[in-house]
């Protein structure tokens, strides 16, 4: 059986349409695979999750005992991951049911904080 003499030319003009649109969906039409769909998801619930606790790590800074001396501690620091670092000594950045100082939490915390620097 002999193919229509179009058949071929169509065929090619699908395929290359095909791989045009796939193309531009990804490059500019804002299309991603599952796997960045999952990453962007993770990182916009952590942030939501981060945003919600900084009133808690906060609250916990307000109510510390030891807070006048912590709070010199974390002024006296010269960078920004030294002030992050003794906020998470200070205990202030442990998420409610989690053993571990979130980082993340800290260095939110300390920008809620607005601590002038040293």
């Amino acid at each position: 059986m002999e193919s229509p003499e179009w058949l071929k030319p169509a065929l090619l003009g699908a395929l290359a349409g095909g791989v045009i649109v796939a193309v531009g969906g990804f490059t500019w039409g804002g299309w991603m695979t599952e796997s960045n769909a999952n990453q962007l998801a993770r990182g916009m619930a952590n942030e939501g999750v981060i945003a919600a606790l900084v009133p808690v790590c906060v609250e916990r800074a307000g109510n510390d005992p030891e807070r006048i001396a912590k709070l010199a501690t974390i002024r006296q620091a010269t960078t920004t991951i030294s002030r992050r670092d003794a906020v998470l000594a200070a205990g202030w950045a442990t998420i409610p049911g989690d053993a571990v100082n979130s980082r993340s939490l800290a260095t939110a915390c300390l920008a809620a904080l607005d601590l002038p620097a040293a």
